[in-house]
């Protein structure tokens, strides 16, 4: 991406409130300096991870909290879309239009914007520790009826 390019708000403040895993922020860098205007950007796990010098365990963890914090959002394999409001834009007015036709709820800038962060979140280790107490309790059965 070369060139002047505008966003439609200062958004690092709220993104900053949202205390993401430390390598969401690089991730979430990187993609912001090689997308798209409108944010759009074609990368998959591995080439993120080679340009970052992380695992790709850490790139996919840090992808799943910029998910869950609505600011990158996966459209298909290797191609993700960058939240208007922190997306690079050609001009001003481009950038302002793609921030007026976004849902009001999706905005950085909405209400309860870190809450609904911290919630999804919560719910998302719930859903962890949900699916490690079945296969737990999956084990013990099978062990029971090994032992039997």
């Amino acid at each position: 991406m070369s060139g002047l390019h505008f966003a439609a708000v200062n958004a690092e403040g709220i993104v900053a409130d949202l205390d993401l895993l430390p390598a969401a922020y690089r991730v979430l860098l990187k993609m912001r300096a090689h997308s798209e205007p409108g944010g759009r950007i074609e990368v998959d796990q591995v080439t993120l991870a080679q340009m970052l010098g992380l695992s790709r365990a850490a790139v996919n963890a840090a992808l799943r909290d910029l998910d869950l914090a609505q600011l990158v959002k996966k459209k298909r394999a290797g191609v993700y879309q960058i939240n208007p409001m922190l997306a690079a834009y050609l001009s001003p007015e481009d950038a302002v239009a793609a921030v007026k036709a976004m849902p009001k709820n999706e905005r950085l800038n909405s209400p309860g914007f870190v809450e609904r962060y911290r919630m999804a979140v919560a719910a998302y280790q719930d859903q962890l520790a949900e699916k490690r107490r079945r296969r737990e309790d999956t084990k013990r059965r099978q062990n029971l009826k090994a032992v039997s």
